[in-house]
């Protein structure tokens, strides 16, 4: 014998039902994800380097902590502590702290919202409205519960918001690997800066003491008759010439030490003392294998964020057209209310509702077709971004590995001239002090033996800079531990 389920049956069975059609509709379409699925870019990248010259192109380089190549434990000291306690690596690791919290909040999308709540209400009804005589106007209506609501990800609109935002956030730490290669960089370069300042300082000193003693001489012979004044003048304007370059020397000297102390977090004068005593310039590594081009998408910070960029605006153009279909929810509610507080907390005054629902913005289209269109013109504009820094990572190297090559060719050059300029001084002393040559040789002598002394030290300076400039290009250093 067949029972007819009664109307309150049906009641209960009717949101059961419609749960399980949905979960299996939600089943069915699990797999979903509406809009474009990402694949990486294929960057056009040259085989092998132009500029590398006969290297080790193949060769992979050694970049995790590049500074120890140049054996300064100074340098060295300096890039420790500035890992620690550099105010722009805090400012991007703070970025990353919060860019994990925002993909925090994209997964908490995923499940349901609960709230509660409580509320009295006071009303006056209107005695001419009733249906049935009561005396009952004025009432305090108690309530007391709480409410949930869950969007079911049926065309994956919020698994493409978390691909967004995990791309975000993997964006946020490659910027922040990026601040730590240029940290790295600035410090080396300012040291190195310094220690060549320091050394053309030197060299300026070590000239002016030989001009003041041939000064001296000269003064002694004129007042012997053995010399004009016009030998004493002149003698007189190159000491000049030469004092008059130390300050700025001294300056320049001061402004890097003040850098570094910025970038190690602490006032620009803390590092005076400590960087006062000459040291001589750090000598770059006979060689540095560049590696092969492809490598720079892997090794690269700024590449590798401009990729996740990429990544992001494309996940986000299924985040926009999941916009376009509609959106499922399950939604309950349940409490207690009553219209006597004594009573509230009672099983007669529980109260409850569930089911599902839907939303669908169908009179929405124009605005969600035109932010369909942005966010696609926002993933080209992101590809054409991740071409062009792939391009100017291209630049950086080759830049980077000419200018190495160049400044040793200049800097053996100058080695040679200054052993000649060395020569054509001590000649031209001699034959001064024999009488068969003019003092004007002499000051010349010593005015390019000066110059070409500079010049080296300058080009030891760059060399070892150009050197530092190419393992930045490279993306060296990232890889070091952080705070």
């Amino acid at each position: 014998m067949k029972t007819t389920p009664t109307l309150k049956q049906h009641w209960r069975l009717a949101p059961r039902s419609a749960l399980a059609f949905v979960l299996v509709s939600v089943g069915l379409l699990a797999g979903c994800s509406i809009g474009p699925n990402y694949h990486r870019p294929n960057a056009t990248l040259p085989a092998a380097w132009a500029e590398a010259g006969a290297g080790p192109t193949n060769t992979a380089p050694q970049l995790a902590a590049w500074w120890k190549t140049l054996n300064d434990p100074a340098l060295d000291s300096l890039i420790e502590r500035a890992v620690r306690t550099n105010y722009d690596l805090q400012i991007a690791a703070a970025r990353v702290r919060a860019a994990r919290a925002l993909r925090g909040a994209a997964i908490a999308d995923f499940f349901p919202t609960v709230g509660a709540s409580g509320s009295l209400t006071t009303a006056r009804r209107s005695a001419n409205a009733q249906v049935f005589q009561s005396r009952l106007f004025d009432t305090d209506t108690y309530q007391a519960g709480f409410d949930a609501s869950w969007e079911l990800d049926v065309f994956g609109g919020k698994r493409r918001a978390l691909q967004a935002a995990t791309a975000d956030l993997q964006t946020i730490e490659e910027d922040h690997r990026s601040v730590l290669v240029s940290l790295l960089a600035e410090v080396a370069r300012n040291y190195v800066e310094l220690r060549g300042t320091q050394r053309r300082l030197a060299i300026a000193r070590e000239n002016l003491a030989a001009q003041q003693e041939v000064l001296n001489i000269t003064q002694l012979r004129s007042d012997k008759g053995l010399a004009s004044e016009l030998d004493v003048a002149q003698a007189k304007a190159l000491l000049a010439t030469t004092k008059s370059e130390m300050p700025s020397l001294e300056t320049a000297i001061k402004q890097s030490s003040h850098r570094l102390g910025v970038l190690l977090g602490q006032p620009p004068a803390a590092l005076d003392a400590e960087l006062a005593g000459d040291a001589p310039i750090p000598a770059a590594p006979p060689e540095v294998p560049p590696g092969l081009p492809a490598d720079l998408l892997r090794r690269r910070p700024d590449v590798r964020s401009s990729e996740r960029q990429l990544a992001a605006a494309t996940a986000r153009i299924g985040v926009a057209k999941a916009e376009f279909l509609p959106k499922f929810f399950l939604t309950g509610a349940g409490g207690f209310q009553s219209l006597d507080a004594e009573n509230l907390i009672s099983p007669a005054s529980k109260f409850w509702s569930a089911g599902p629902s839907v939303r669908w913005r169908l009179l929405e289209y124009p605005r969600l077709k035109a932010q369909l269109k942005a966010q696609t013109a926002v993933q080209q504009q992101a590809l054409a971004q991740f071409n062009q820094t792939v391009l100017l990572a291209l630049e950086d190297v080759e830049n980077a590995l000419v200018a190495c090559g160049k400044e040793k060719e200049r800097y053996q050059s100058l080695s040679d001239s200054v052993e000649a300029s060395r020569r054509a001084l001590a000649l031209a002393n001699e034959l001064y002090a024999k009488g068969l040559g003019e003092f004007l040789n002499v000051l010349d002598a010593e005015r390019s033996l000066y110059q070409a002394e500079d010049a080296l030290a300058q080009s030891q300076r760059t060399m070892t800079q150009n050197v530092i400039a190419l393992y930045k290009a490279l993306g060296g250093g990232w890889e070091t531990n952080v705070n």
